[in-house]
């Protein structure tokens, strides 16, 4: 079980929305998904007006977490105004933080983060704050009461996968609070990466909405996101410099 903030999941495989070849590949691949959550930009759409293109293609909510994110903020004052926009729509009061900084790398602005970050937590949402892989400012995230820290694997929609394991496995090692790899992610061998290495979840839109087949590689990242979590949990062997006999030689009689 996933716990974020007052939340409970079941899966810990989070869906973007849109970029879909259309509304019925969408719902298919969001079924074999088998997510809990779904993740909008506030700023993209519509959400006082019925009459505007919707989003979910008229797919059946029910039993779904909305997650609107602040996509497409610069500041931390314009982040706050979306999340509000979002909460007086009459959705929950969980947000995806996200204050982009550079629009060649869409990498976030991690002063304005913090200050989007710590003028949300006031007004009582639920913070989910989309980050670099900065284990600082990941820290910083967490102590200023962050529920959740998305540190992204690689810059959003390249598909990288993750450039940095070993600031991400430090993110991970010293966070108190779930920690969900965010963008980047292009495969399966991706998120099942990111989940061996200890992270609670993965949040991803691109890898599978341009995916030849989304409906396909949407189920291949469900199978992923578990394979990984399950090998994090075993506990890998350790790695070793010399070969050694996968049968025991103890006991064995001369030939």
């Amino acid at each position: 079980m996933l716990q974020i903030g007052p939340y409970t999941f079941h899966s810990r495989l989070f869906l973007g929305t849109g970029k879909y070849s259309d509304g019925d590949v969408q719902k298919q691949a969001v079924e074999v998904s088998e997510t809990e959550v779904l993740t909008f930009a506030v700023k993209r759409m519509n959400i006082f007006d019925d009459s505007q293109p919707d989003p979910f293609e008229n797919m059946n909510l029910n039993g779904f977490k909305l997650l609107p994110n602040t996509a497409g903020a610069k500041t931390a004052e314009e982040a706050v105004r979306i999340a509000k926009m979002a909460q007086a729509a009459g959705m929950c009061d969980m947000i995806k933080v996200e204050v982009i900084g550079c629009d060649k790398t869409l990498l976030p602005d991690p002063v304005e983060t913090l200050k989007a970050a710590e003028m949300l937590l006031k007004e009582g949402f639920v913070v989910l704050v989309y980050t670099s892989d900065d284990v600082v400012l990941a820290r910083r995230l967490q102590e200023l009461g962050a529920h959740a820290i998305m540190p992204g694997a690689s810059p959003i929609g390249t598909g990288l996968g993750i450039i940095n394991p070993y600031n991400l496995a430090h993110i991970i090692e010293q966070s108190d609070v779930p920690v969900i790899v965010d963008a980047g992610i292009g495969s399966p061998k991706d998120a099942s990466y990111a989940m061996e290495l200890g992270a609670d979840g993965i949040l991803l839109n691109t890898a599978v909405s341009k995916a030849e087949d989304p409906i396909k590689m949407a189920q291949a990242m469900n199978y992923a996101v578990h394979a990984g979590r399950l090998g994090y949990e075993a506990g890998r062997m350790d790695k070793k410099w010399y070969a050694q006999a996968s049968s025991p030689l103890e006991g064995l009689g001369q030939l």
